[in-house]
């Protein structure tokens, strides 16, 4: 089927949001998809931060980009908008380095005062990178995720419901767009 980046902005070596995507992961590769995580945090800081795209890992990153089909952004929301180390990611890309691409967004975070931070902070930027479909995207809440002490992931059954869902519509888009691309030769 298609090709998913499935990135995380999350900091944290113990991120309850790259739990949450690499559990999403496995989702996605159930329905046929071929699933390449990033963690931007695992990215060298000096070349992130420096800009320098022609750092190995740095542009191993890009290329990743360049060659998926969709992906897939998790990140926490600090103060009303998502990581900075995103961003510093983010800003590497060209331009229009989404052209083409299906995105779908995901965050999390302590209150539901910044359920908004997909719509007004994350969307507008992935939208001016040329993102050709960026699907209806999902925040949950720190509370509706736990992680026991062996690294299992429970999710709340409501937040659950709906993050299947939202993943369900990002894979039938992406199969929606391979579908066309194949037959457009």
């Amino acid at each position: 089927m298609a090709t998913v980046l499935s990135v995380s902005g999350s900091p944290s070596a113990t991120s309850r949001t790259a739990r949450l995507l690499r559990h999403l992961d496995r989702r996605l590769t159930a329905q046929g998809h071929e699933v390449i995580p990033l963690d931007v945090r695992t990215l060298p800081a000096e070349a992130l931060l420096g800009a320098d795209v022609r750092h190995p890992a740095i542009a191993e990153a890009l290329a990743l980009f360049d060659h998926a089909d969709g992906v897939v952004i998790g990140t926490p929301v600090y103060k009303a908008a998502y990581s900075g180390l995103l961003k510093s990611l983010l800003d590497l890309l060209p331009q229009y380095g989404l052209v083409g691409k299906t995105v779908l967004p995901l965050a999390t975070g302590g209150t539901t005062a910044h359920v908004l931070a997909i719509d007004y902070a994350l969307r507008p930027v992935l939208s001016s990178m040329g993102a050709g479909h960026i699907v209806q995207g999902w925040f949950t809440l720190d509370k509706e995720i736990a992680v026991a002490d062996d690294g299992t992931l429970t999710v709340a059954p409501a937040a659950a419901e709906a993050l299947a869902q939202v993943v369900d519509q990002f894979s039938a888009a992406l199969g929606s767009r391979t579908a066309f691309l194949a037959a457009a030769g």
